[in-house]
């Protein structure tokens, strides 16, 4: 899932604001594209808190019902550079609101769906509106509001990312609990047609200007530096989303944790994630390769220990909030690594980032499925957190920045 930092310039590939329009209006489109996101996000991780109802009402095993998390994280791996690339005739507001239509439908067939393929469709068409909204909107701030505010229109716009986490799921997941699944699917399906009716009123007309072309990434992708980030960026998400994909599970199996108390948990790991994104934040100019580490380090504590004392409710919170900490911390320390190996291609670096995000979440979704089917929720487990000591030595050994600081930064460590 990509990152709530705040990208390092206020400038956008697309050009400046649109002249005579009023802040009032610029920053409600602001919002409105946040919003568009905080949708995506929700429905994308949605089924996390969802997956045992859904499993059980299909009748498939928590492995197979993790290809929910699977399939919309291949999409969205290729639509991220393909739309990048291919929509460079398309009005961008035009663009935005046909996603919000397309996200709606698959809510609403998640919703109504009659046999789990009509489920796995629904996810396809999730997938593709992730990495078109992600290519699109989230460098749009500085066309919305004056060039002086586009730094905090942009904050705002991804703390999206955050929010879906902490107030999305866990909303969604009580309404599950509450209602039913398929209740909570609906509800998400109403808000993005509101979000789209928005798009559409406050949104100017957006004709795309600058898109990167596929030669550009090509280039990035022979660079040393683009290179290791795809590399520990894959072993990091591979490690977390092989295992939070099926925490509700081990929860409910191993924990003990009732309806109610698996919410509660999985509020706590959000809170702990957006406290984790800000502390990275302010850490990650400096140091990041170290900021990078230590959040592999926390993840790989917590999910090899949860086999250990997470029977314990106690335990399983304690440890959920150290993971929530460090992950967090992840989506940071990644997107800033492709950002310093492109300085002079920021948007290229964003396309490689949110493209090898969203393929290893689908790759991890896939391979903990495997592994609890076959296995145990204790097992994969154990089976993540060596995968983020893996992700560490790897940092340790061929991580050393390949660039000098700039003024006034100092040496990356």
């Amino acid at each position: 899932m990509p990152t709530a930092t705040v990208p390092t310039t206020t400038s956008s590939a697309d050009g400046a604001a649109v002249p005579g329009r009023s802040p009032v209006i610029g920053w409600l489109a602001v919002v409105c594209v946040m919003m568009g996101i905080f949708s995506i996000v929700t429905t994308e991780i949605l089924p996390i808190g969802l997956l045992t109802p859904i499993g059980e009402e299909f009748g498939t095993s928590d492995g197979t019902a993790g290809l929910m998390m699977t399939l919309p994280g291949i999409l969205a791996a290729v639509a991220a550079p393909a739309v990048t690339v291919m929509t460079r005739r398309c009005d961008r507001r035009v663009m935005l609101a046909a996603l919000m239509l397309v996200l709606a439908a698959a809510d609403f067939l998640a919703a109504i769906a009659p046999a789990y393929w009509v489920m796995l469709v629904s996810r396809v068409l999730v997938g593709l509106v992730i990495g078109a909204f992600w290519s699109i909107g989230a460098g749009l701030a500085s066309r919305l509001v004056p060039q002086e505010q586009a730094g905090r229109a942009t904050a705002v716009i991804f703390s999206a990312v955050p929010l879906g986490s902490v107030l999305g799921v866990p909303a969604g997941t009580l309404i599950g609990n509450l209602a039913g699944w398929r209740v909570a699917f609906a509800a998400i399906g109403v808000l993005t047609l509101v979000v789209f009716l928005a798009l559409v009123l406050l949104l100017p007309p957006l004709p795309p200007e600058n898109v990167t072309r596929l030669t550009v990434l090509r280039d990035l992708l022979g660079t040393a530096h683009i290179r290791v980030g795809l590399v520990v960026t894959f072993l990091i998400v591979l490690a977390h989303f092989g295992t939070y994909t099926f925490v509700t599970p081990f929860l409910e199996d191993v924990t003990q944790a009732g309806p109610a108390l698996v919410t509660v948990f999985l509020l706590a790991f959000g809170v702990a994630g957006v406290v984790g994104n800000f502390v990275a934040g302010t850490r990650v100019g400096r140091a990041p390769r170290v900021t990078f580490t230590v959040a592999a380090g926390m993840l790989a504590a917590a999910t090899l220990l949860l086999p250990v004392i997470g029977a314990g409710k106690p335990g399983a919170l304690v440890l959920l909030v150290v993971w929530g900490l460090a992950y967090g911390a992840v989506p940071v320390c990644s997107q800033r690594w492709f950002l310093m190996g492109a300085p002079h291609a920021p948007e290229a670096a964003s396309v490689l980032f949110t493209s090898s995000f969203q393929a290893t979440i689908s790759l991890g979704a896939l391979a903990g499925g495997a592994v609890v089917d076959s296995a145990s929720t204790s097992a994969v487990m154990v089976l993540g957190g060596l995968t983020s000591v893996l992700m560490m030595v790897t940092v340790g050994l061929f991580g050393r920045p390949r660039r000098s600081a700039g003024p006034g930064e100092a040496p990356a460590r």
